[in-house]
C-alpha cells in the first residue's frame, strides 16, 4: 500500500495538523486539527480525499481546538486521546481564551483511546501507546510495518514536550521516551506537532535532552 500525506500548519503556535491516506482508497485520517479547519478542508480539497476519521494525540489547544469543528463538518467520528486528557479537551473554549485561538470548542471523543489498542491509519493499522508526561492522557500511534511514528508533542527533532505545566511530568516524558519509543528501532521515522521529523535513531544519538549523551 502507497500512504499519503500532507502536513497543514494550524493555529499561531504552528502546529503539525498531519493527513495521511492511502493512494487507492484515498480516504483521510486527519491527526491533531488544532484550528483553522478551513485550510485543513482546502488541504483535503486539494488532495482529492474524503475524511474518513480524526484521531488526537492530546488535548490542548493547538492540538484539538478544531476537532469538533471538523466531525461535525464531515459527519466523522473524533478517537482519543487517553482519558486522562478529559479534563483538557472540556476546556478548550478557555484554553482558547488563554492563547487568543478563536473558534475553539470542547470535544468529547466518540472512542478513547488507551495502551495496546489499534486504530487504522492509510490502510495501517497502527498502535497506541500511551506516553505520558507532556499531558497525563498524551498517546502515539507506530506501525512497526510503516515504520512510522506519530508522536504529537512528546518528541521533537533536537527538543522533547514542555513539562512546566501543573500536570507535566518531566520524569514521565523521558522515560516515555526512552523506553517506548527509542526500543522501537533507530530506523523508525517520526512525524511531530511542531517543526520537522526525524529517526528514532537520530534523536538517540543527538538529541539534548534524552540522548545517549545525556
Amino acid at each position: 500500500m502507497a500512504v499519503q500525506g500532507v502536513i497543514v500548519p494550524v493555529t499561531p503556535l504552528v502546529q503539525n495538523c498531519t493527513l495521511l491516506w492511502e493512494e487507492s482508497e484515498r480516504r483521510a485520517t486527519v491527526i491533531d486539527p488544532g484550528g483553522d479547519v478551513s485550510s485543513i478542508r482546502a488541504a483535503l480539497d486539494e488532495a482529492g480525499v474524503a475524511v474518513e476519521r480524526i484521531l488526537l494525540t492530546h488535548g490542548h489547544i493547538d492540538h484539538a481546538g478544531g476537532a469538533a469543528e471538523l466531525s461535525q463538518m464531515f459527519g466523522v467520528e473524533v478517537w482519543g486521546p487517553d482519558r486522562r486528557d478529559a479534563f483538557l479537551l472540556a476546556g478548550l473554549e478557555e484554553q482558547g481564551r488563554m492563547y487568543g485561538i478563536a473558534g475553539a470548542r470542547a470535544v468529547s471523543p466518540h472512542r478513547w483511546l488507551a495502551e495496546g489498542d489499534s486504530v487504522p491509519i492509510a490502510g495501517e493499522r497502527f498502535t497506541v501507546l500511551h506516553c505520558p508526561g507532556h499531558t497525563p492522557g498524551h498517546v502515539v500511534f507506530v506501525s512497526t510495518a510503516a515504520r512510522l511514528a506519530l508522536v504529537g508533542d512528546v518528541l521533537f527533532r533536537g527538543s522533547i514536550g514542555r513539562t512546566d505545566f501543573p500536570y507535566g511530568d518531566h520524569a514521565a516524558l523521558v522515560r516515555s521516551i526512552r523506553e517506548k519509543l527509542f526500543p522501537l528501532g533507530d530506523d523508525m521515522r517520526f512525524l511531530c506537532g511542531h517543526g520537522p521529523g526525524g529517526t528514532f535513531g537520530e534523536e538517540r544519538a543527538s538529541n539534548p535532552f534524552v540522548g545517549e549523551r545525556v
